[in-house]
């Protein structure tokens, strides 16, 4: 996804925004694992996750709840004043290294706030592995700046 960056007016209720594809290497996976500190051997043992219902070595959840963010991040990139929620996260099946994952978002909910300089929005990011079958959802909830809070903002410097 191209850097395109929008404001609360812009977002509209039911509107879709597709995202770019993101492979998840082997690289990322265990470099993602030593930064956390995670030494599950799930996410390290291919032979330990043989012996699971996954049948191998798995992703865990933080690095694909962190690689979708990264994919989103355009559409709000210097709009977003701040993340409030996180709510209805469900992992569907499995992300393995080697799978290439995508985002697709979906404005479900947006309000004004009083001082009608920003306003709610509540996104529901839909994350599908290169076979298109969905893998991981949730609704972030996000405090997006108006446009018009920009000519407030240049108007009092």
């Amino acid at each position: 996804m191209a850097a395109i960056n929008h404001y609360f007016e812009e977002f509209e209720v039911g509107v879709r925004y597709p995202t770019t594809s993101r492979l998840v290497t082997l690289e990322d996976h265990l470099a993602f694992c030593k930064l956390v500190r995670y030494e599950v051997p799930l996410f390290l043992d291919e032979e330990a996750g043989a012996k699971t219902n996954f049948a191998g070595m798995i992703c865990p959840s933080h690095l694909i709840m962190s690689f979708t963010t990264a994919m989103t991040g355009a559409l709000f990139s210097k709009s977003i004043l701040g993340l409030l929620a996180i709510e209805r996260a469900k992992f569907h099946a499995p992300v393995r290294p080697g799978d290439t994952l995508r985002t697709e978002v979906e404005v479900i909910d947006k309000r004004l706030t009083s001082d009608g300089e920003k306003g709610v929005v509540t996104f529901r990011d839909e994350v599908f592995n290169q076979f298109d079958k969905l893998v991981f959802q949730n609704d972030k909830i996000a405090l997006i700046k108006c446009k018009s809070a920009l000519k407030t903002d240049t108007e009092s410097q």
